[in-house]
């Protein structure tokens, strides 16, 4: 028996998938590490903790599987992307805590970037719209921070990467500076169509090229893990963002599929082929995955807030113990009665892209209670997913006629019913939820030869459908309630 490992270094934890030959989990260990919040609106982390977490659990989760190193053919690795490191090249020791992608420090720079009238340069060229979401600006951030990064990366001290860049780099011992188109695409800095970084956006940050990574496909044998890692030389056989991964995890081969994946944010993404489509409704154009030198394209709508919503009710606002007492909590109450949570902690993102939004409950009376809060919290995720398929129905001309849905909230039967009945889409919940780690495997297998590409589409299997239900009045009601609330939430902050 053949193996692949899927390393899917997340936004809270970092986990590790062993899958057989078929595509089945064998093995799966996940560790948390720790967020830093030093202001409001700032999200951290520790590149160094980023990096011991994931090795940990490959470690963990091989030896699990009781897996011979000898017996894995590849690994494959898929990153939060966005978030932002910056390392010294000769070392590999990071310049400061990495910048997250929810972190809102840089939105003065964005505003900066539009005053000087870039925006329709950056739509133009990245398929993206200019926001403190992606890492140019958080490069540009560190560069002014840090007392003589710049200088030092125009003389090829300074690494910049996204997380995948960061452990491709650490796990061969420094042997390769690479990330791949996805995470290349999600720079505001790469041109999706010309495939290369642009230099009149990167002059715009002050930028210097010598520390950007060279692009790759996000399936090819890109360097060997060092052997003090598991004991023998692996090929790193695959990069790829997470949502990417997901998509093609999810078996999204064909123009028009969609995926949600309902992780720390919440994520959607429809294939769109050969051809990049402009947004007219506030979308991304993004890199879907690039294999033998060609791009795939995709529509993504990004929602901030999804699983760190539930993850706030838990840890914060303590409502809860675990995520899956949501489920029953929202279930013990018969509708929301008015009750909406916007989740804006860190702005919201497509369709709306509001920097200055903010979180807020509304609606409540003296007879609201906890039930309310979790049901408005799910509910939330639903709605915000929602507004985003409906502006990728308006862009592609394409109305979904299946949401395929993974990450961790998909596991909620409430929210899942939920989605399909706001939504007024079928919803349906693959055999394996860990299709991001899946599409990593899968793309690392298909570089060593292990699945071709006829093979891809027989690994996915369906494990649940979740038809529409809702009377479409209540559907109504429910969408202008969430309007109304949504309303109440933007632009909060000058």
């Amino acid at each position: 028996m053949k193996y692949i490992v899927a390393l899917d270094q997340g936004t809270t934890s970092s986990r590790a998938v062993v899958f057989d030959e078929a595509g089945g989990v064998v093995a799966l260990h996940a560790i948390e590490f720790p967020q830093y919040y030093p202001q409001p609106g700032w999200v951290e982390h520790d590149p160094s903790e980023i990096f011991k977490t994931q090795v940990d659990a490959m470690r963990t989760a091989v030896a699990i599987a009781g897996v011979n190193a000898g017996d894995i053919m590849a690994i494959g690795i898929t990153d939060q992307r966005e978030t932002t490191i910056l390392w010294e090249r000769a070392t590999g020791e990071p310049l400061a805590r990495a910048i997250v992608w929810q972190c809102r420090r840089t939105s003065q720079l964005v505003e900066k970037l539009k005053a000087q009238g870039l925006e329709t340069l950056i739509r133009a060229r990245t398929g993206l719209v200019p926001d403190a979401y992606f890492s140019g600006t958080k490069i540009a951030w560190l560069l002014d921070e840090i007392p003589g990064a710049r200088a030092r990366a125009a003389r090829g001290e300074i690494c910049f990467g996204t997380v995948d860049s960061f452990l491709a780099y650490k796990l061969t011992g420094g042997r390769v500076h690479v990330t791949d188109a996805t995470n290349a695409a999600r720079t505001m800095l790469y041109d999706i169509e010309k495939l290369r970084w642009d230099e009149q956006l990167l002059a715009a940050l002050d930028i210097p090229e010598v520390m950007m990574p060279r692009v790759v496909d996000s399936s090819c044998v890109v360097g060997m893990l060092d052997k003090s890692y598991l004991g023998r030389e692996i090929p790193i056989a695959s990069l790829a963002g997470d949502q990417h991964a997901a998509l093609y995890g999810q078996a999204c081969f064909s123009s028009g599929m969609v995926k949600n994946t309902y992780g720390t944010g919440c994520f959607i993404l429809m294939n769109t082929g050969a051809r990049p489509v402009v947004s007219k409704h506030n979308l991304l154009t993004t890199i879907a995955w690039q294999l033998d030198g060609k791009p795939c394209y995709a529509l993504e709508g990004s929602v901030f807030m999804a699983g760190a919503t539930i993850k706030w009710l838990r840890d914060e606002m303590r409502m809860i113990d675990t995520a899956a007492q949501t489920q029953q909590m929202a279930w013990s109450i018969p509708d929301n009665e008015g009750v909406y949570l916007v989740p804006a902690f860190t702005g919201l993102g497509a369709p709306h892209w509001d920097m200055y939004a903010r979180g807020a409950l509304l609606g409540m009376t003296r007879g609201t209670g906890r039930a309310h809060v979790a049901r408005a919290a799910l509910e939330a995720i639903a709605y915000q997913s929602a507004d985003v398929l409906e502006a990728m129905a308006l862009d592609s001309g394409i109305s979904p006629s299946i949401l395929r849905a993974d990450g961790g909230a998909s596991a909620n039967d409430f929210l899942m019913q939920f989605q399909a009945d706001i939504s007024g889409v079928p919803v349906v919940r693959p055999a394996t939820p860990e299709t991001t780690a899946l599409g990593a495997a899968m793309l690392a297998a298909r570089a060593v030869g292990m699945w071709s590409d006829a093979d891809m589409g027989n690994i996915w299997r369906q494990s649940a459908m979740f038809s529409p239900a809702m009377a479409e009045s209540r559907r109504a009601q429910n969408l202008r309630g969430w309007r109304l609330a949504l309303s109440r939430a933007r632009n909060w902050l000058d």
